[in-house]
């Protein structure tokens, strides 16, 4: 059975996107990445080489743009407008690429989303001609807004990035799940494998992470790990889990037909 994730009208068969950055270096990256099973990854045009400096190594070269998906970030912006300029460096280094990931930050203690400067900057970037993936805090009525302006995808976070808190706020994400008509990917807060196949079981469609696989002791097996999670997640969700009970007077086994009734 075809159970593709559909961005931008594009199919990916992986439901794990990853971020590049926090690796020891790039063959590190490429293999964690590999292990994943990712399609899509985000790179932070601010902190990474794809080309701004032709004398360092580039990450294009262990991630090349033929196998991936690139995703480009704003990552450290926390404005609009540094925000929309980024993406306009990103589009012009990756040769016109228009598929973003746009996060607007509160402030650099928790890295929580700036939502005014968020929808300022998806307006202009949509007006623009790019297909915003964007970041959000677990409010449904923004990521609605956000929706109908006519991003592709909304990301609300399951808590603050980096924090590997897991999902700590399950309703609001199911709301936002149940009211969009787009993608809805859970985006910070994944700390291990069990975190990400909740977020797929509340019938989220996908889960992006980067610090949960990166600063992991061991960055390629939990890569692995988490692609296990996301695809079991999602079969759970997919199949409906039994309703939960107090108690059940009811066996598991038949009781017709036992030896000595």
């Amino acid at each position: 059975m075809s159970d593709s994730l559909i961005i931008a009208s594009k199919a990916y068969s992986s439901r794990l996107l990853v971020g590049t950055g926090k690796y020891k270096d790039f063959a590190e990256t490429r293999a964690a990445v590999k292990a994943s099973g990712a399609e899509i990854v985000t790179v932070a045009i601010r902190r990474t080489n794809i080309g701004q400096d032709p004398n360092q190594p580039s990450l294009l070269d262990a991630l090349p743009p033929a196998e991936f998906t690139y995703l480009p970030n704003t990552a450290g912006c926390y404005s609009a407008d540094d925000a929309v300029r980024t993406l306009r460096l990103a589009r012009e280094l990756l040769d016109g690429h228009d598929l973003v990931k746009l996060e607007v930050l509160g402030d650099p203690q928790t890295l929580f989303p700036n939502m005014p400067e968020t929808l300022k900057a998806a307006e202009t970037l949509v007006k623009e001609g790019f297909k915003v993936m964007v970041y959000c805090a677990d409010d449904p009525i923004q990521a609605k807004i956000l929706e109908g302006m006519g991003c592709v995808a909304i990301m609300p976070l399951a808590s603050l990035i980096g924090s590997g808190m897991g999902i700590l706020n399950p309703w609001n994400l199911k709301l936002i799940i149940e009211s969009a008509k787009v993608p809805v990917l859970v985006d910070a807060g994944v700390g291990t494998a069990s975190d990400a196949a909740i977020a797929m079981e509340l019938g989220c469609d996908g889960v992006l992470m980067n610090t949960a696989i990166a600063g992991a002791k061991n960055p390629v097996l939990m890569a692995g790990a988490m692609k296990k999670a996301v695809e079991a997640g999602r079969e759970a969700f997919l199949a409906g889990r039994m309703p939960k009970k107090l108690y059940s007077a009811t066996p598991s086994s038949p009781t017709t037909g036992i030896i000595g009734s």
